[in-house]
């Protein structure tokens, strides 16, 4: 079904902070990309091998996950908008900030480790 035919269309204003809100959630994603790669491409001394490259892929897979929830987020939101519902809730900010704080500590984790 087509968003446009649920509900009336809010105002633009609600729209448009919702597509920043998107947006956002699309530069995080990338963000995270940007690290696993960028992790494993220039970063070789950092743990071994194999630690490298499963923490560059767990950060990879964070990033798609991130655009493909970011999307779902603002599906929902759009809905309740058009449907003058209240917004859904998300636990997707502790689950962001829980993958920057465990990122975070295994690359601290690997840099002592290469010392």
């Amino acid at each position: 079904m087509s968003l446009s035919r649920i509900g009336e269309a809010p105002d633009y204003r609600f729209s448009l902070a919702n597509e920043r809100t998107f947006l956002a959630w699309i530069r995080t994603a990338l963000g995270f990309l940007a690290a696993g790669v960028g992790l494993e491409q220039f970063a070789p001394d950092i743990a071994t091998p194999a630690v490298r490259q499963a923490l560059a892929l767990l950060l990879c897979l964070f990033a798609a996950l991130l655009a493909a929830l970011g999307y779902l987020r603002w599906l929902r939101n759009e809905q309740a908008m058009r449907l003058k519902e209240d917004l859904p809730y998300t636990r997707m900010l502790q689950l962001v900030a829980l993958a920057i704080t465990a990122a975070s500590v295994a690359l601290m984790g690997g840099v002592v480790y290469a010392s």
